[in-house]
């Protein structure tokens, strides 16, 4: 997924970012689509990581109340839900909902994507803004904080909740490393932060910055497009 995430962030965002131009970067977005888009390389790259990963998580949480069940009795609760989780949950929505409209519906209704390029993102913010900002503002926010604080947590750089408060000899002792753990905390909270902030930011250069701001497509291409719209309630 990294892989994919990469070439992704950099042929819808980067790439426009640094030419400003839909048109200029539509090339460049052709030739990485041969790399994770090909009838061997998309299951394998996006399809078996996606289901793999969200799979994983849900299996865990089962494993997590079966053993909370075992230990504690049939009444107790499920795990806590962290804000990984959570924002993991959110994002499954969001791209799922991406995916649908660039790449399912238009197999389901032209029989390819091969039309499906950023000129369709810009059209869809030119037709319908308010949609396109809820659309990618989310995926772009929560998918962002997803990735950093996941990566962050599985790297074991991100700041965790439990045990901030350790039994100690002296009162005086433990507010001091009280202190202290509350400030290692607060840096690594701010440090994740800032990283998923720029990721956002990232995505966002070109993505909204360049893309968004493309227009409507003209002629038979834009009423491709707003045929696909239709066919999902969008007038």
């Amino acid at each position: 997924m990294s892989l994919f995430t990469s070439l992704h962030l950099a042929n819808v965002s980067l790439i426009p970012a640094s030419t400003g131009s839909v048109d200029a970067s539509e090339a460049y977005l052709l030739m990485t689509r041969e790399i994770y888009q090909t009838t061997l390389a998309e299951p394998f790259l996006v399809i078996l990581p996606f289901f793999a990963h969200i799979g994983s998580g849900i299996a865990l949480r089962l494993v997590r109340r079966t053993e909370n069940v075992r230990r504690y009795g049939r009444v107790s609760p499920w795990p806590e839900l962290s804000w990984i989780s959570t924002s993991g949950y959110a994002f499954t929505l969001f791209y799922s909902a991406h995916v649908a409209m660039n790449r399912l519906l238009p197999l389901a209704v032209e029989g390819d994507s091969s039309n499906i390029g950023l000129a369709y993102v810009a059209h869809v913010f030119a037709r319908h803004p308010a949609v396109a900002k809820i659309a990618y503002g989310g995926l772009i926010g929560v998918g962002a904080s997803h990735m950093v604080w996941g990566a962050a947590r599985w790297l074991g750089l991100a700041p965790s909740t439990r045990g901030w408060l350790q039994p100690r000899h002296s009162k005086n002792q433990s507010v001091i490393v009280d202190r202290k753990t509350r400030r290692e905390r607060r840096r690594k909270w701010f440090g994740v932060q800032g990283v998923a902030l720029g990721v956002a930011a990232a995505w966002a250069i070109g993505g909204i910055g360049v893309v968004s701001r493309g227009g409507a497509s003209e002629g038979w291409v834009g009423n491709t497009y707003d045929a696909l719209f239709t066919r999902v309630g969008l007038q």
